[in-house]
């Protein structure tokens, strides 16, 4: 997998995902949701849009309509476009470096092109909305006390208000031109970045993630099949060129070569998607990140062309601006779930998130985080009390024998016996 045209990267974002997302085919900056949704079929249910003026064809106007319903981008690709995508998410399946994402090796055959999903299928209309933040995503890097989440989960949740702009735009096309046709965000087998690629949205960087000319790596992806036989847009062509910012950037080398991406290794991978301990070897690098990594999207230089979104749908929530390590050890299950209702957070649950928190904990070198870790100690939930033993010792706390002797789970009984 050495061209920017498949190479599969998780999450994420991102749009998975996540951005940045998991499709084979995109970044784990940007995680996705679970794709065992059904795709959702539309109808003629909206009819915004400008007006046809006389002499444009059914290209310009959709145009124009996307642009109407909040998409910042838009293009069309074949159904049978980026045909090598498919061999090579078969490839970094074959690898492993889809980690513990089985859903993609158990979709792989519905994932590897449009018309495997849907043989009807003859265009796709890629569409890209921005959520370029106004703030500098790596502002807390060196601020230990406070937790960094990711750009793209500081607000309401894209899944959401992407898939009602598609419904919304599939509905006005619908009417303008009557076709079958589906709509799409990150909840199905669908290889976004390589198709957004073959779209010309932009080209996917040597992160995996796309890029855009115009609004740098922070574009979430949806996308429209349908039966119709749309005008081409001209495919996007790679501007990398030599840079190496991203790979540079990522704390802990997840891009094996330009282009390809070890989700195993990857931050978003691990606080997102990867369900039990995180490995000892990553703690360290995962510094205060508890959701996500922006860093290999932040460095970006094509960045520099981006505005930043003024989407209220995205609008970052203030207290999730630079939230306390502290404040968040002591959360609960219903406190997680009120605070982080409407939030990509909520899809990991209380106890993964916990757990994130606790390596961030034991990050910040404060023994004063040592009472609420004292209390996790005892945690229902075994990847929580393990993660809050790792943080313990590693601020200067105590091995308890005690503990260690009743502790009935194998694993978190090795935290205490762990060399540090």
């Amino acid at each position: 997998m050495t061209s920017s045209t498949g190479s599969p990267p998780v999450l994420p974002a991102r749009g998975e995902g996540d951005h940045r997302a998991c499709d084979g085919g995109g970044g784990v900056g940007q995680p996705r949701a679970s794709s065992s949704r059904a795709p959702a079929s539309t109808t003629p249910e909206d009819g915004r849009g400008p007006p046809p003026r006389a002499g444009e064809d059914l290209g310009t106007r959709l145009t124009a309509a996307a642009r109407a319903h909040g998409f910042a981008a838009v293009g069309i690709a074949p159904a049978t476009a980026a045909p090598r995508a498919g061999q090579r998410l078969r490839d970094w399946l074959a690898d492993d470096r889809h980690g513990d994402m089985i859903w993609m090796a158990d979709t792989v055959d519905r994932r590897v092109s449009p018309p495997a999903l849907w043989p009807e299928v003859r265009s796709v209309i890629m569409l890209g909305t921005s959520y370029a933040p106004a703030l500098d995503p790596l502002r807390l890097a060196d601020d230990a006390g406070c937790a960094a989440i990711s750009v793209y989960a500081m607000g309401g949740d894209y899944h959401d208000s992407v898939k009602r702009r598609l419904k919304a735009l599939g509905g006005w096309l619908a009417a303008a031109a009557p076709a079958p046709l589906k709509v799409f965000v990150d909840t199905a087998p669908v290889m976004e970045k390589p198709l957004a690629e073959a779209a010309g949205l932009g080209w996917q960087g040597k992160h995996t993630n796309l890029v855009s000319r115009d609004h740098g790596s922070w574009l979430f992806l949806g996308a429209i099949y349908t039966t119709l036989d749309l005008a081409p847009s001209a495919p996007g062509r790679d501007l990398c060129g030599s840079c190496a910012a991203c790979r540079r950037a990522c704390p802990t080398d997840a891009f094996p070569a330009p282009y390809q991406l070890d989700a195993r290794r990857c931050i978003s991978y691990l606080t997102i998607e990867h369900k039990g301990p995180i490995p000892v070897e990553f703690r360290a690098a995962i510094g205060n990140r508890i959701y996500g990594c922006d860093d290999c999207l932040s460095v970006c230089p094509w960045n520099k062309f981006a505005v930043a979104a003024h989407d209220i749908a995205f609008a970052p929530r203030a207290e999730l601006a630079r939230p306390a390590i502290a404040d968040l050890l002591a959360i609960d299950d219903a406190a997680f779930r009120t605070v982080f209702a409407g939030s990509p957070v909520k899809r990991i649950g209380r106890d993964r998130f916990v757990r994130n928190v606790c390596i961030a904990a034991g990050n910040s070198g404060d023994p004063a985080l040592l009472a609420p870790l004292g209390v996790l100690l005892d945690d229902p939930a075994p990847v929580v009390r393990g993660a809050a033993i790792w943080a313990w010792r590693r601020l200067g706390g105590r091995v308890d024998p005690a503990r260690m002797t009743a502790e009935t789970d194998t694993t978190v009984r090795l935290e205490w016996a762990a060399p540090l």
